[in-house]
């Protein structure tokens, strides 16, 4: 190729194979050729120790390199701490050392003081040097955004399918741009150094319809967009809408008919509200108590006078509450349960010392509704009814909760419902008493007026009148509420029961004859097979569980089993117990993760930055809620997809 002289090699080629070898050997031993060589390896030398011609513009052009590796590094760092707090980026321009010119710009000017290449890069942008290269645009930030936004999906992805089994949580909230939020969690259980649950979100997806059939191709398409099988799912848990749960044409319906083996689990926290929700609306004693409470924060919360006067006497301050977290409630009680002596004697002052005659009657009527027996008994029932919900209500919210233990928790809440019925009534004599030595009031229960209707001939005969106004109001009221919360509990719990008998073996195992060991074995196993794929050998998991070592305790979980198998190196040995024990501890029991992703959404998505576009919306929620997998990410990587993405104005 670099030859001056006329040969066959370089102006003809070749044709004489016969002899092709022999020319060849000729010209490799030629001083032309070893001349050439010789040339070209002290070029390859030249290159591997810089030492070529342009050596001065290619290390330019690599520290230019590095140092917008460096600035961007910065611009990465700035945007993770910004959305991982849920702080706005943009202001009202976009120009550096303006006063409005947003968060994500002022941190840049702030590192800029200190740092040496901020600094720099700063100084470059106001001289005009860099006026069309700068990397600080709204456009930079949401590729950006994308970009880590994108790894730490892609971490996430990486670990579902290093796991295989996940189950998915759903729910819909709509935001301030009047927009139906899906939030998409996925819970998987890691084994990277001891077994624990991890529940990731995957993004905000826009639900344009609210259908069953349109939620569940929003989120399949959504899989399949992050190349999730669906097949690996093993469980899915939502909200008590007809459209998430419905058996017929909801997303558990049409889930259930391409999986079964994705089993539904009812969120049970949401059917705790719905257990005191059913409870506080089954008299009328119960929709009456509440409704005083709400008119005593009402009075006090709406003038700042009254509220100063309320601080001045009591310590806990009373409370407001939401409309469906019905366990929360006990806040609002808890300040009359303790200070019901402080707070009708505010009412009492609040009565002598406004000038408004509404106010003065209200808290009349307040301060006598306060001070009745009544209410002091229904006070202490309810206080002892939400205390313990609330205290269950807690625990199934933690994302580490696993089904045997959710079910066994509310077990034991309805045993213990069951249990106050028969002693609760009297017990809250006993509160009711003590609350009234406090205020100086007789403990007498007035009867009230009972409301009698007109009835036709051949109605059934009315039951005799309760004379002992106790005896009614127990009743009435107290007997109704508690067979409300335990039919409740006893009904809306018994998806959770069915999904826990299945998966009951692998905990009851060592107290199971053989018999009754392969039956349930043969159960679990069919539940978890599905067009002719098993997750687990029935008769191979019944073998693993009589061949089990000794458990080094009693009524252990589902994950302390998990623990035991793999600091013990037995996952080998007992391959269809650990892939059963995974699946089980996969079952999400609560929606609590979307509740709290929805926070951030109203954290991040506020009145101010209510146009946000919804990829720049999923971006900065993702990096929020998954701050742990971002932190992990490196900014070589996240700078190379940024690169990668399309054609930049520098080298990268």
């Amino acid at each position: 190729m670099f030859s001056t002289k006329d040969d066959k090699l370089n102006k003809e080629g070749l044709k004489d194979w016969k002899n092709a070898s022999q020319l060849l050997k000729a010209h490799e031993d030629s001083r032309e050729h070893k001349t050439h060589m010789a040339t070209w390896k002290e070029l390859e030398v030249r290159f591997a120790k810089g030492l070529t011609i342009d050596r001065q513009e290619m290390a330019l052009a690599e520290a230019e390199r590095n140092r917008w590796l460096d600035v961007l590094s910065r611009l990465v760092a700035i945007i993770q701490s910004l959305a991982e707090r849920n702080i706005a980026l943009r202001g009202s321009t976009d120009t550096l050392n303006k006063s409005d010119n947003g968060n994500f710009l002022k941190e840049v000017e702030l590192i800029g003081k200190f740092d040496p290449v901020m600094k720099q890069h700063v100084g470059r942008v106001e001289s005009g040097a860099s006026s069309h290269t700068h990397y600080l645009g709204k456009t930079i930030q949401n590729e950006l955004i994308d970009s880590i936004s994108s790894k730490i999906l892609e971490s996430i992805v990486d670990e579902i399918k290093t796991m295989k089994y996940f189950s998915i949580i759903l729910d819909c909230t709509p935001d301030l741009s009047h927009k139906e939020q899906l939030s998409v969690i996925v819970r998987t259980v890691s084994l990277e150094d001891l077994p624990q649950v991890k529940e990731h979100i995957l993004g905000f997806l826009v639900a344009e319809e609210t259908t069953g059939e349109s939620l569940s191709s929003l989120i399949l398409n959504r899989l399949e967009e992050l190349n999730i099988p669906f097949e690996n799912c093993r469980g899915q848990s939502y909200d008590n809408g007809a459209n998430m749960k419905g058996n017929n044409k909801g997303v558990q319906a049409r889930w259930l008919q391409q999986n079964p083996r994705a089993f539904f689990v009812a969120c049970g926290a949401h059917t705790l509200n719905l257990v005191i929700a059913d409870a506080a609306k089954s008299t009328t004693e119960a929709i009456s108590y509440f409704g005083h409470l709400t008119k005593l924060f009402k009075l006090f919360s709406a003038s700042t006078q009254r509220w100063d006067t309320l601080l001045n006497h009591v310590k806990t301050t009373l409370k407001s509450w939401s409309e469906t977290r019905w366990e929360s409630r006990i806040k609002s009680i808890e300040a009359v349960r303790y200070q019901a002596r402080q707070v009708r004697g505010t009412l009492l002052e609040v009565r002598e010392t406004t000038s408004d005659p509404v106010v003065r009657v209200e808290a009349q009527s307040l301060a006598e509704e306060i001070g009745s027996y009544r209410f002091s008994i229904c006070t202490a029932i309810w206080y002892d009814i939400l205390n313990q919900i609330q205290h269950v209500s807690k625990l199934l919210q933690s994302p580490s909760m696993q089904l045997d233990v959710a079910v066994d928790l509310l077990k034991k809440t309805r045993d213990s419902m069951a249990c106050y019925r028969t002693t609760g009534f009297s017990d809250a004599q006993t509160t009711a008493k003590e609350m009234y030595e406090e205020m100086n009031v007789e403990t007498v229960l007035k009867q009230q007026r009972l409301r009698t209707t007109k009835k036709h001939f051949a109605y059934e005969s009315p039951d005799e009148p309760i004379n002992d106004a106790l005896k009614k109001m127990e009743t009435t009221f107290f007997n109704v509420v508690m067979d409300t919360v335990v039919s409740s509990l006893d009904e809306r719990f018994q998806n959770l029961g069915e999904v826990k008998d299945k998966f009951g073996v692998l905990l009851n195992f060592p107290n199971l004859a053989k018999e009754e060991l392969l039956q349930q074995c043969q159960t679990l196993s069919t539940a978890l097979t599905h067009d002719g794929q098993q997750d687990i050998n029935d008769r191979e998991l019944c073998v693993e569980m009589q061949n089990f070592p000794p458990l080094p305790a009693k009524n252990m979980t589902a994950m302390d089993l998990l623990t035991f198998l793999h600091e013990k190196k037995l996952t080998e040995m007992y391959p269809n117990m650990w892939v059963a024990l995974r699946i089980s501890a996969t079952l999400p029991v609560t929606v609590a993760s979307v509740e709290r992703s929805f926070s951030k959404l109203k954290l991040i998505k506020t009145y101010l930055r209510s146009t946000m576009a919804q990829e720049r919306l999923s971006g900065l929620s993702i990096i929020s809620i998954n701050h742990i997998v971002g932190k992990q990410l490196s900014y070589d990587d996240i700078i190379d997809d940024f690169a990668s993405r399309k054609s930049r104005g520098v080298m990268l």
